[in-house]
């Protein structure tokens, strides 16, 4: 069922969600909201204002040459007018329309910002296009490029455009004074162009000399002191959001209003850390882009706090710490992490160019600041943003106790991670359906498995593809069917009340992992079962025996009757199969020599092949957010008759 945002009923499934006090804060939201509206004051009046939260001397110095390459040709590139966002390229960066949607040709609405109808896509078109621009982490780039140059036609056009932006939005007026978290990572990047740009000559002028930067810099922060992300959407949103604020009360601290802020954010930052982590280090989100972006943030944090000298509850450099420590245990061995849960392609600081490994990028800042642990994955690739971090943050590990070996299973979490022979690496998913009440990124996809060999996505997770605006593609990559699991009834196994809201949960429980085996010549085992399907259980055992190298998958469903069942297994974009009954030869190329793998497949279903189709959507696979390509997937269809369950089995050949 595909079911829309901002409709009476899903308000009410909305509210439903929410405890007494959120609902109680929500609503001295709106009272504020409506007070705002008549009563907007201004900033205080500042005097004597500096910037002293600049890079230690030789940072710059310390980047590598092959990444301040990547860098500098990123930044080009913008100069000539020319970025891509999510899918749809853009030419018109030179003099950007900030509230114009490329993708639909829409241009957001004037007015009080509170009135704007964000998510309806008619009215104001794909509010992430409009957005994305307008986090400035494409000036954080051109500023990067003038810290490593010194050309001041970087910073001439940061100048540019900062000025334009800030004439074109003020404050509490249109579209991008809607959301938090867009807020925050603002201020993140307002912050870090401030400080690459501080050798040249009109920095201060720009910022601290100038009325209407602190007039801006001021209402944000304003803005997210009144309005946090709460209650039941207290997840990566309220992060960025104290992040950010964070970051500006540190560097920018020239306000009556400073310090306070600065505090509060710090307590938000520290709470909501801890809160929204796994203590195996894990984002509760179980989406792990959002495990990247929470953690980006973290770090930007916590190196405005060392840069300011203000202290931070060790909680949070631990949190940090555990959140490197478990990115390094669950990537594969191109350091790839899983791709669960929703993925939008944000980031917390941009500064690097493309082609730099976001997660090579993140286990090298984490060996800069915490230490590199001998059982982590080798970084070979190099960034900007690890020595700008690294620079500003005092590495601080004290007596904690930290894995002495690389963890396979994540009881928190219910994340497995067995792996074999030729690089395999195969994620089994038991655990939650997602965090709070809402689990706004979760997907219906208990007891899916991921397989890839040597970095190549075999059975594959599809990822996102979209949010707003295309509620059936929206549907249907958060769905059981787009996962490789087993439906039944033709439902999924948890309820969608709306595109970010789950009115029902999957239950999923580990029953037994034990990922040692295949280490020593033997064979890893995991096993799980969920609840999601009522009046059923099912209960799925994957093996994996490296001897063999061979994965073999077995889902038993329990119940009172019989029922409909759809079992997929979704192959990725490089992988070509030829299905003949209920079995599919597997091939694909990886550094110039073909691979070649056998999924036999449960003869008691009917099997198809799925590639590219629309209406319903079936065979996608969605490389990042906005982008979608055919991709093959392999459904079989039966009945649940019969003791014996459903055995597939993987076989790499060669």
């Amino acid at each position: 069922m595909t079911v829309s945002s901002g409709s009476p009923g899903w308000y009410l499934r909305r509210l439903s969600r929410m405890g007494p006090a959120e609902v109680g804060g929500r609503v001295g939201d709106g009272v504020r909201r409506r007070r705002w509206r008549s009563a907007r004051p201004h900033f205080p009046s500042v005097t004597g204002a500096r910037f002293t939260a600049v890079l230690p001397a030789g940072t710059i110095a310390a980047v590598p040459p092959a990444a301040a390459k990547r860098l500098v040709a990123a930044a080009d590139r913008l100069m000539d007018g020319r970025a891509e966002y999510f899918g749809v390229v853009r030419d018109d960066l030179a003099d950007p329309d900030w509230w114009y949607d490329p993708k639909t040709g829409r241009r957001a609405p004037w007015g009080y910002a509170f009135d704007v109808p964000y998510r309806n896509e008619d009215e104001v078109g794909d509010i992430k296009q409009i957005w994305e621009l307008s986090r400035h982490q494409y000036l954080t780039v051109l500023a990067a490029a003038y810290a490593l140059t010194g050309n001041e036609r970087y910073a001439e056009r940061v100048a540019a455009h900062l000025r334009s932006w800030w004439v074109a939005n003020p404050p509490l007026r249109g579209v991008h004074w809607v959301s938090g978290i867009e807020l925050g990572i603002r201020l993140l990047s307002w912050v870090w162009i401030r400080r690459l740009l501080d050798d040249w000559p009109g920095a201060a002028g720009l910022f601290e000399g100038n009325s209407v930067a602190l007039n801006q810099i001021w209402h944000h922060q304003r803005w997210l002191a009144a309005f946090p992300s709460r209650g039941s959407s207290a997840n990566n949103h309220v992060i960025a959001e104290a992040a950010g604020q964070f970051a500006a009360a540190c560097a920018f601290g020239w306000f009556p209003s400073s310090a306070r802020w600065r505090a509060g954010a710090l307590r938000s930052l520290e709470r909501h850390l801890r809160a929204n982590t796994f203590p195996s280090g894990l984002n509760r989100e179980l989406a792990t882009e959002y495990h990247g972006l929470v953690l980006e943030l973290g770090l930007a944090a916590l190196a405005e706090a060392d840069a300011a000298a203000v202290p931070v509850p060790a909680t949070v450099r631990l949190v940090l710490l555990r959140m490197t420590d478990a990115l390094a245990a669950v990537v594969d061995n191109r350091l790839r992490p899983p791709r669960q849960g929703d993925a939008d392609d944000g980031h917390g600081l941009v500064v690097d160019g493309a082609g730099t490994d976001r997660w090579a990028s993140l286990l090298a800042t984490g060996d800069a600041v915490f230490g590199r642990l001998a059982w982590w994955p080798t970084v070979t690739g190099t960034d900007v943003r690890t020595p700008l971090l690294a620079a500003l943050i005092t590495p601080e590990v004290r007596d904690v106790s930290r894995p002495a070996s690389r963890p396979a299973h994540f009881a928190d979490a219910g994340m497995t991670i067995l792996r074999g022979p030729a690089e395999v690496w195969c994620r089994c998913d038991g655990g939650p359906h997602g965090f709070l009440s809402i689990a706004a990124h979760a997907h219906a996809d208990a007891l899916s498995v991921e397989v890839r060999h040597d970095g190549v996505d075999v059975l594959a997770d599809p990822g996102t593809f979209c949010y707003h605006g295309q509620p059936e593609w929206r549907q249907y990559f958060r769905s059981t069917l787009g996962h490789n699991t087993l439906q039944l009834a033709g439902g999924d196994q948890s309820a969608s009340g709306g595109p970010f809201l789950w009115t029902r949960h999957a239950h999923g429980r580990v029953l037994a992992a034990d990922a040692s085996g295949a280490s020593i010549g033997g064979t890893a085992r995991w096993c799980a079962e969920h609840d999601g399907y009522q009046g059923f259980v099912h209960r799925r055992r994957v093996e994996l025996t490296p001897a063999r190298a061979e994965l073999r998958v077995l889902d038993e469903v329990r119940g009172r009757h019989r029922a409909a069942v759809r079992l997929a297994f979704h192959l990725g974009p490089a992988i070509a199969a030829d299905l003949a009954d209920a079995r599919a030869v597997l091939t694909w190329t990886r550094g110039g020599e073909e691979r070649r793998a056998v999924l036999d497949l449960p003869g008691r279903l009917s099997w198809r092949a799925h590639r590219g189709e629309t209406d319903p959507p079936l065979g996608w696979y969605s490389a990042g957010f906005g982008r979608r390509e055919p991709a093959t997937t392999l459904v079989g269809t039966g009945f649940t008759d019969g003791a014996e369950g459903f055995t597939t089995v993987l076989r790499f050949r060669g």
